[in-house]
């Protein structure tokens, strides 16, 4: 399947927000910094139903945007303060998604393989004037 839509990386550059709710009520939280020289920082954090921090991890690594294709290689993991280098033979710190719609606010894109789909929001560091 060739690619009819192309977004700008520019529009990417930046940092976003999501979160979500799983089957056992606990709450994921990813924050996302994507800088223009390809450079990527993710943190998820897993909330439980009272609100107490499960896990946190931040990944490090590079990220792209070709046509509708954006993909990431998450090269380091921070964990407790430690950071520990990912093993790139590992194919899961590969991914791949589609992208199904950018803006300047919203970020819409699904998995490559397992389909699911993400949205995420432009965290805005300045208030605009109404």
């Amino acid at each position: 399947m060739v690619s009819k839509t192309m977004y700008p990386r520019a529009l990417l550059f930046g940092r976003w927000f999501r979160n979500d709710i799983d089957e056992q009520g606990n709450e994921t939280i990813e924050y996302a910094e994507l800088s223009g020289d390809g450079s990527f920082e993710f943190t998820f954090i897993t909330l439980g139903i009272k609100g107490e921090v499960i896990e946190q991890i931040t990944e490090l690594g590079d990220w792209g945007l070709v046509g509708d294709i954006h993909f990431t290689l998450t090269k380091n993991e921070l964990i407790n303060d430690e950071l520990y280098a990912a093993d790139l033979n590992n194919d899961d710190n590969y991914q791949a998604y589609t992208v199904l719609a950018l803006d300047h606010q919203v970020f819409h894109y699904q998995h490559r393989l397992t389909n699911e789909e993400y949205i995420m929001r432009r965290v805005v560091d300045t208030p605009g004037h109404c």
